[in-house]
């Protein structure tokens, strides 16, 4: 029996959960008094958005798209069982989250292998379009949609995976998306060439805003170091400001779903068909209290410190330092739900389609027994307590370099950054408070137990990927 999102084993707390949530608020109140008299790197906040559209090599992006192939083939001829199946696991436990985590540490490495990104650039054959739009450039990118595309396509990822999971975990409809998306992005690179990839391909935007977190660049804009892509600020335009609030809200939403409250709240609520509808409508209205919420204390700091910018340029000027708190927030909330269910890969790389054994040696076969406890739930919480707070922490210092390069002086340099801090201070204890809830909740975890199917990839099955519905396993079981 494995994990969803939330922990095996109630952890009681050497002290009381508000002291944590208070002292990790008092963590990001004091990284400000450090830094708030720090002058900031000159060279800081030079031009825009300076990532260059991915660049797949042939030989990489061929074999990038072999690998997207046999996985299409396993998810429409396979098995359908989620245990079963490589495809669910492949996509959402291994593209939506290790890949995203990797790039925010080393960088965004996967620009030579994305294999959407190797069609679209496939397509932008001046021949090709000469015969199908009777021109040889690829078509102007609207500035009207500027980077809309790549945030409608994250929106509806993050609503598949957190509100229509049980559709959006079945083998054949992932593969069917695979499909789709690979069709869009040939006409997409035929018509709009390389600007696709840079405004439009969510894989590539994805990667490439995690990875200005990375210690390495790999040919990226920033100096090399960690956090260094965030001395470019983003392009202050909605449509990419929404983008980067995206990846907030959508672990917020997740973690949201995690605790005990919301879960009671559905139970009591909502039920059946309703569900879905409950939470497309809590996700959206999530977003929007986000985006008032760090709007207004954007618009406050820059307006305190008189940037003379409108409240969109003002928010994209301190998206970089929300990037941080994102990162952090998706490491906290899915690194058991990682490091548990990464052991299902052995046994499905054996029998990817779940119908046919490749009879490979251990551990890629049924003899491999996974480990749902091998790490304690008391390394969870305090690794999930660290990498939110110095999230928060590493928040504030983007926070004062860029409002401090902006302010006109050091006393409206100041000035401006007490309504951010407020911000940064608040969410820090609101995030601490969502990671711990599943962990501290008063009721005792054997009243939340679930039982998986048996099977050396049950895990996947009923929660572990349709990990909307948070399931709580008994550790005594």
């Amino acid at each position: 029996m494995f994990l969803a999102h939330a922990f095996g084993e109630r952890y009681d707390l050497p002290i009381p959960l508000v002291l944590f949530v208070v002292g990790g608020g008092l963590v990001v109140l004091l990284s400000f008094a450090l830094v708030l008299r720090r002058t900031p790197a000159s060279g800081d906040e030079l031009g825009y958005d300076g990532d260059s559209p991915a660049t797949p090599t042939r030989g990489w992006g061929a074999l990038a798209l072999v690998v997207l192939a046999a996985l299409t083939y396993a998810g429409l001829a396979g098995s359908q069982d989620l245990e079963d199946n490589i495809v669910p696991t492949a996509f959402w436990l291994l593209v939506w989250i290790a890949v995203p985590l990797t790039c925010g540490l080393v960088g965004d490495w996967t620009r030579p292998v994305n294999p959407f990104a190797f069609l679209a650039r496939i397509a932008d054959i001046s021949s090709v379009r000469r015969v199908v739009l009777a021109r040889e450039s690829p078509l102007v990118w609207p500035a009207r949609l500027g980077w809309w595309p790549a945030a409608m396509l994250y929106a509806v990822l993050a609503c598949s995976e957190l509100v229509f999971n049980a559709t959006a975990t079945q083998p054949r409809v992932v593969a069917t998306g695979f499909v789709v998306y690979a069709l869009a992005n040939v006409a997409a690179g035929l018509v709009f060439g390389a600007s696709w990839l840079q405004r439009g391909e969510v894989f590539t935007v994805l990667f490439s805003t995690w990875g200005r977190l990375g210690w390495f660049r790999f040919g990226a804009a920033g100096p090399r170091g960690f956090a260094g892509g965030l001395r470019v600020p983003f392009d202050p335009s909605a449509g990419r400001v929404a983008f980067v609030l995206l990846l907030l809200i959508s672990v917020n939403f997740d973690g949201l779903l995690a605790t005990p409250a919301w879960d009671e709240l559905e139970r009591g609520q909502v039920s059946g068909d309703a569900l879905d509808l409950f939470r497309l409508a809590s996700f959206l209205l999530l977003a929007l209290l986000i985006a008032v919420v760090f709007g207004g204390f954007a618009t406050a700091s820059a307006r305190s410190g008189r940037h003379d910018v409108g409240p969109t340029a003002a928010l994209a000027g301190l998206l970089p330092s929300m990037v941080p708190i994102a990162f952090g927030y998706l490491l906290a909330h899915n690194l058991q739900y990682l490091l548990v269910n990464a052991q299902l890969l052995g046994p499905l790389i054996g029998n990817p389609t779940g119908r046919d054994p490749l009879h490979l040696p251990y551990p890629f076969n049924d003899a491999l027994d996974p480990n749902p406890t091998f790490l304690p739930s008391a390394f969870y919480w305090y690794a999930g307590l660290v990498a939110i707070v110095a999230a928060h922490v590493l928040a504030v210092v983007l926070a004062h370099r860029h409002l401090a390069a902006r302010a006109v002086d050091d006393e409206l340099a100041q000035r401006s950054e007490y309504p951010w801090l407020i911000a940064m201070v608040a969410y820090t204890m609101v995030s601490l408070t969502l990671i711990a809830q599943p962990l501290v909740a008063e009721t005792s975890a054997a009243d939340a137990v679930g039982v998986l199917p048996s099977g050396p990839a049950g895990p996947v099955a009923a929660a572990a990927l349709q990990h909307g519905h948070h399931i709580t396993v008994d550790a005594g079981r």
